[in-house]
């Protein structure tokens, strides 16, 4: 039965999209860029299988990653008319398929055994570490322990191999690998009870329906006389146990479909790899390839920026590259800023999504990306303090994180005590050392996201006692407390502020990917390995691809005002960088060596009041370094303050006329420029 010219199935796609819907049963691989239309893509595609005969909407098994994505393939195909009770098209995530195939086909593969789910592996794991003998009060290294049980099992590595391929793979492993090896093989054993029941985890559903289905004909006769189509989406991300599993679905078959972008595997961590979407036209060579490369989400100047920038990979993944086209009309080209410390930059950011907002952008449809969820707090407060509502996906607020409302109930406790013998930023550091803030960055991600979130409380202490020399221990703990409480909560409607991990798969009209310096992004132990630089590239990659019109990329050159220029942009921003777009590679003023005095007193108290009626802190007006530069430039126009090192268009958006009004009454019959 042939396709109804204009049918729903059909109508609207472009010759690439067409393709790929009308592709002949069997081996089919969509490469599919980022924007490109792959989730209408594969929906149309299977409705097409279906009202062309070739298949009945019951016999389709279509899988993702996320429920979130399984959910909107059930919309998309219910709207198309092939999703309906009694005759369903099942769209599930790879464990929702497993645990429902497991629960039907376990009491014929072994009878009157039961077995029950583990929702996660963290007490479990701690009670082997105590069995064992070990130090079980750490429960930063019972959850890497956890995650690295899980990473091998979902590469399908048992306890015996474990040693040998995480030194194989490089992996960053929280203790040595023996010990983690022990705890795992003790961790397998304590799921059997003496009856041979089960208590099996999320891998395991995975793990024993493949088992089953490989090892019982007459169950595996069953499944596959059920579903006869398959269709797996973010092929790229696929774990070795989830292709084991998918191969165990077709049974030697080849009605496959699948969809994905290499260049955007950014999950290896997690066990996930590319090679089974790199390696899909040799398995199949009779596969039919289509590439989807039509960008119908991010204007030609995001499409431009995306494609040079991953232009840049290296290695295998590289030479599947797709080079998006953009299909939007021309929108505004990318800024990029350069600031000489974080606090600049985060002032600089806001004030730049204030503009945003006035110029009519929704606040839900501006979001701040960054590579670390520790970054988040100083975004959390400048908005809060602008009066603009936030959302942090992906993770708790900065101040109701876990790590950081113990370690301010500490603080607290000890506020209450005797003084300390030390200044209080010491006393501060000493405290939280008991907690996971050690010398040096720890080992495992688990410990060293406690750690990122410690180090920048501590950085918040010490903007406090900068801000305020005469505190006390007890005064700058009550600030730090009272900070944390002055939070907006946060709403659905405001901007999003998120890590890039958790930006996948989403947009947003405004994108600002902050934070762009070298250790950061890429992050410094990302370095010792090509393959890990190379992922980083992918998630920049990612974050570029998720806005849809206006794009702003930040770094700062310090980690606070007055350390110094220790850092440099990202690798990944060199030949991407215009020079004229690059706040600091704007030429200061040269006229000037030394801060004019009266014009540096009269910012200095401009600043100060400014502040105090805005109700934050001075340093999130301008650094004491910015304040010398302008009081050396003395500029007598906002396009001269826009040249001052370091300030930029955008603040001068919010503060340069205030700025240019306080120097010019400073400069009274004096001529600027001498």
């Amino acid at each position: 039965m042939t396709t109804v010219v204009g049918s729903a199935a059909t109508a609207g796609l472009d010759p690439e999209q067409l393709e790929a819907v009308l592709a002949p049963r069997g081996p089919v691989c969509v490469l599919a860029g980022a924007g490109t239309g792959k989730t209408r893509t594969i929906t149309r595609r299977i409705a097409h299988l279906v009202d062309s005969g070739q298949v009945n909407p019951g016999q389709v098994l279509a899988v993702t990653f996320t429920a979130r994505a399984a959910a909107e393939m059930r919309e998309r195909l219910a709207t198309l008319g092939v999703a309906g009770p009694g005759n369903v098209v099942a769209a599930q995530t790879f464990h929702a398929a497993a645990m429902r195939q497991l629960r039907y086909f376990w009491p014929m593969a072994f009878g009157d055994m039961r077995w029950e789910l583990l929702d996660h592996k963290f007490r479990m794991v701690g009670r082997v570490v105590r069995d064992l003998g070990l130090d079980a009060s750490d429960r930063d290294l019972l959850r890497d322990l956890a995650s690295e049980i899980e990473w091998a099992k979902s590469s399908a590595v048992g306890p015996e191999q474990y040693a040998a391929e995480a030194l194989r793979v490089h992996r960053d492993v929280p203790t040595d690998p023996q010990t983690v090896m022990r705890v795992f093989a003790a961790y397998e054993d304590a799921k059997v009870a003496p009856n041979g029941d089960r208590l099996l985890d999320f891998e395991d559903l995975l793990i024993y329906t493949t088992m089953i289905l490989q090892s019982d004909p007459s169950i595996a006769e069953e499944f596959r006389s059920r579903y006869r189509s398959f269709v797996v989406d973010e092929y790229q991300d696929v774990t070795p146990i989830q292709q084991n599993l998918l191969e165990a679905w077709l049974g030697g078959r080849d009605d496959l479909t699948v969809v994905g972008d290499a260049n955007q595997t950014i999950y290896s961590f997690t066990g996930a790899t590319p090679s089974y979407l790199l390696d899909f036209t040799r398995k199949y060579e009779n596969a039919t390839l289509v590439r989807l490369q039509r960008d119908y989400r991010s204007t030609p100047q995001v499409v431009h920026l995306a494609n040079e920038a991953i232009g840049k990979a290296r290695g295998r993944i590289a030479g599947t590259r797709l080079k998006l086209v953009g299909q939007r009309p021309a929108g505004p080209e990318p800024i990029f800023a350069g600031f000489d410390d974080e606090i600049s930059e985060v002032v600089g950011v806001v004030a730049q999504i204030r503009k945003l907002i006035r110029a009519g952008v929704q606040p839900a449809e501006i979001a701040v990306l960054y590579r670390v969820n520790a970054q988040s707090e100083a975004y959390e407060e400048a908005l809060s303090e602008a009066g603009i509502d936030y959302q942090v996906r992906g993770a708790q607020s900065f101040f109701e994180r876990p790590e950081i409302v113990a370690a301010l109930r500490r603080l607290v406790s000890l506020a209450g005590g005797p003084p300390p013998p030390m200044q209080p930023v010491d006393a501060v550091r000493h405290a939280l050392h008991q907690v996971g803030l050690t010398e040096s960055e720890p080992k495992g991600a688990n410990a060293r996201s406690r750690w990122q979130q410690l180090l920048r409380l501590v950085e918040i202490v010490e903007a406090i006692a900068a801000e305020g020399p005469q505190l006390d221990f007890a005064g700058v703990v009550a600030k730090l407390e009272e900070r944390s409480k002055m939070r907006h909560a946060p709403v659905g409607a405001g901007i999003t502020l998120s890590s890039m991990h958790a930006a996948k798969g989403l947009e947003w009209d405004a994108v600002f990917l902050t934070g762009l310096h070298e250790g950061s992004m890429p992050l410094g132990r990302a370095s010792k390995s090509t393959d890990d630089v190379e992922e980083e590239r992918r998630l920049f990659y990612v974050g570029i691809t998720r806005a849809r019109e206006h794009l702003h990329l930040s770094w700062s050159l310090s980690r606070g005002e007055g350390r110094g220029a220790k850092r440099r942009r990202s690798r990944f921003l060199e030949a991407l960088v215009p020079v004229s777009k690059s706040a600091m590679d704007f030429e200061p003023l040269p006229e000037r060596t030394e801060p004019d005095p009266d014009v540096l007193a009269a910012l200095t108290a401009w600043r100060t009041r400014f502040a105090e009626s805005e109700g934050i802190m001075e340093s999130n007006v301008m650094s004491k370094s910015m304040v010398r530069a302008i009081a050396t430039a003395v500029p007598t126009s906002i396009e001269e303050l826009a040249k001052v090192r370091g300030f930029g268009a955008e603040r001068a958006d919010v503060i340069g006329r205030a700025i240019i009004e306080v120097v010019d009454a400073a400069l009274p019959g004096k001529n600027a420029k001498t």
